[in-house]
């Protein structure tokens, strides 16, 4: 790993928390993502399944985090299961985890080797009335590959039939969205890289570099950040290109006049940042783009004032369509008779700005979080208004990550990075 190690504090205070939530004399099992593979002797780089991340730290593969806070042994109370590292893992990938960096990392004080697994699970499982499995329900999910997760699962339920089953996952969906004061550091560092790269690239767009050469110059100044890389495949969308949201190519040549949008964060020890700009190509703003662009950015001001504990996600929603609305009028983009006549269920805006306006982020850029229940201090939202105008070659979005404060206005992430139109001009004509 790249990163400076976190405060294992964290990770304690997270077990600690979903044990509270647990039925009596149940435990919970978490496992690490598997190795993807590519072809041939190939794989994709390992990525930390987020759940074990956030209860133990442990960044390494083939790793299980077993709680069982009733045990009758207080070593099994927290126990995980490793893979032993040898001289011959560390010639050939590097040394793993021994049990004294696993604790210093975890917090957790029972570590075992992987390959005594079955034998003390059988035992614990023999002492315990249910067990939580660990399964994926993010609303947006969709999930095609089995996991080593769903493997274990799959297993567990063969092997234990006897036993009640519960679900970790809505315990997690409540627990994750809440921010702890050292997640927040650790996010406020991974926009702190994504900063950087987006100065580092206003200086270098003009007429005729390609998308891709935007592309790497974030890549470089992530990696020499320490952060992995991207969060999530980053969107850098000149000209049309704006107006395909999930534009992911990165092909074309930027051409003078344009806009140009870019959609990108940096992760941090596998916490998320998402930031969306949009800027000229040419390092000036023509009057209509500035019209437009500002039109955005004030309701992305006014919704971001919205997010209060207590907020509900829909008429939240519900409200930005307003002021979207408000401003499409303005614009000339929408009349009365569109409004008046508009479908409830696709409003008469959703024709310029047809996606939500925040999202939970956090270890997942899409992170965990229950829509259904009010809004909630150190709650971490993304608030990312748009317009696109695909007959005027004009797509515009602009993005930050907030925290939900108990009192005041929620605290942006991103304030250091440019985006008013003085400010992004300024920084391009440097």
């Amino acid at each position: 790993m790249k990163y400076d190690l976190i405060d294992k504090q964290l990770f304690i205070k997270n077990r600690q928390h979903f044990a509270k939530a647990m039925q009596p004399n149940s435990l919970a099992v978490f496992n690490s993502n598997d190795v993807y593979p590519i072809g041939a002797d190939s794989t994709m780089p390992f990525q930390q399944n987020r759940d074990i991340f956030y209860l133990s730290g442990v960044d390494q593969e083939e790793s299980i985090l077993v709680l069982f806070p009733d045990a009758p042994k207080e070593k099994h109370r927290e126990i995980l299961f490793l893979t032993e590292t040898n001289d011959h893992i560390a010639v050939w990938e590097g040394e793993k985890l021994n049990k004294e960096k696993a604790f210093e990392t975890s917090g957790v004080k029972t570590v075992y080797w992987l390959k005594d697994f079955k034998k003390i699970f059988y035992e614990i499982m023999t002492q315990a009335s249910t067990v939580y499995i660990n399964t994926n329900e993010h609303y947006r999910a969709n999930v095609e590959t089995e996991t080593r997760e769903a493997r274990f699962n799959k297993w567990l339920k063969e092997q234990y039939p006897a036993h009640s089953v519960a679900k970790s996952n809505p315990i997690l969906q409540r627990l994750r969205s809440v921010k702890h004061q050292i997640e927040l550091d650790v996010m406020q560092q991974a926009c702190k890289i994504t900063e950087k790269g987006f100065k580092r690239v206003l200086q270098f767009t003009k007429p005729g570099v390609w998308e891709y050469e935007i592309e790497a110059e974030f890549m470089h100044e992530f990696l020499r950040n320490r952060s992995r890389g991207f969060a999530y495949t980053p969107i850098i969308a000149s000209g049309n290109n704006a107006n395909v949201l999930h534009y992911v190519v990165n092909n074309s040549q930027c051409k003078e006049g344009e806009l140009m949008l870019l959609d990108v964060g940096a992760e941090y020890a596998n916490y998320s940042s998402d930031m969306t700009r949009t800027i000229p190509v040419s390092g000036k703003f023509s009057d209509r783009q500035k019209e437009v662009y500002n039109a955005v950015l004030r309701v992305k001001k006014e919704a971001t004032k919205m997010l209060v504990p207590g907020a509900l996600w829909e008429p939240y929603h519900e409200e930005v369509g307003k002021l979207m609305t408000s401003e499409l009028l303005g614009l000339g983009l929408l009349d009365k008779a569109d409004v008046q006549n508009e479908d409830k269920d696709w409003p008469a805006y959703k024709k310029y700005f047809m996606h939500g306006t925040s999202h939970h982020i956090g270890l997942d850029t899409h992170d965990y979080g229950l829509l259904h229940e009010p809004m909630q201090a150190n709650n971490v939202f993304t608030v990312e208004p748009g317009i696109y105008i695909p007959n005027e070659g004009i797509g515009i979005r602009l993005e930050d990550d907030v925290v939900i404060q108990g009192n005041g206005e929620p605290v942006n992430l991103m304030a250091d990075i440019p985006l008013e139109v003085e400010e992004i001009e300024e920084w391009m004509n440097k």
